[in-house]
């Protein structure tokens, strides 16, 4: 019998679009900085890495970040957590999937956040592990929170092991627990991102995601 696979799936921008939270969570903690709101494009580079380097990625002092930082998980928690919708073709992507692999979750979203949308959205009973950053900031990386996971799913064989996500991060992550990396195209990364970055295979479809995930 053939080994199983374990898929590692990246949450926003992979499974769901969460943009329009994120966006509202962003413009909040400004406004109570009393900081101008951000362009689109600024705001796209928000999804994807840790929360605290987009704010420093501002030309905010570490003090400014974390106060953004703070404001920013103040409102998310009110709600702006569900303000989300789960990519079309996802759930069954993942039911697919699910019958003859292993599937989890690595995300820079705080796990205790990553683990509300799941439940709330009916896709929790699709992974054997949900892994995200903690709020203390320790896991402050992909590669931290991928091997968190690792650890967390008893040390699968990485030969056996793919990390599956739409930005950068997940590749680099991908590669700093030398494992391959497959590039989502529906979520806020593009194929020269991902492919720069290190993504062995990129899909513009859970479709094609579902028939490379047989082959490999």
């Amino acid at each position: 019998m053939k080994e199983k696979k374990h898929l590692f799936f990246d949450l926003d921008g992979t499974i769901v679009d969460s943009s329009p939270g994120i966006y509202a969570s962003i413009a909040y903690s400004l406004e109570k900085m009393g900081r101008e709101l951000l362009s689109p494009e600024v705001l796209r580079t928000f999804i994807g890495p840790p929360l605290l380097d987009s704010y420093l990625n501002l030309g905010m002092t570490a003090k400014e970040a974390n106060e953004g930082v703070a404001f920013y998980r103040e409102h998310y928690r009110q709600g702006a957590l569900f303000q989300a919708t789960v990519y079309e073709g996802l759930p069954e992507l993942l039911a697919h999937l699910s019958e003859e692999n292993q599937l989890y979750i690595a995300t820079s979203k705080p796990e205790v956040f990553a683990k509300e949308m799941l439940e709330k959205f009916a896709l929790a009973d699709y992974f054997q592990g949900i892994y995200g950053a903690d709020l203390a900031g320790e896991r402050d990386s992909k590669a931290k929170v991928l091997a968190y996971a690792l650890e967390g799913a008893g040390n699968v064989a990485k030969n056996r092991s793919w990390m599956i996500g739409d930005r950068k991060h997940d590749m680099t992550g991908a590669y700093a627990n030398q494992l391959p990396g497959i590039g989502v195209l529906w979520g806020f990364g593009d194929r020269k991102e991902l492919e720069s970055a290190g993504a062995s295979h990129c899909v513009a479809t859970p479709g094609e995601l579902l028939a490379y995930c047989e082959q490999i």
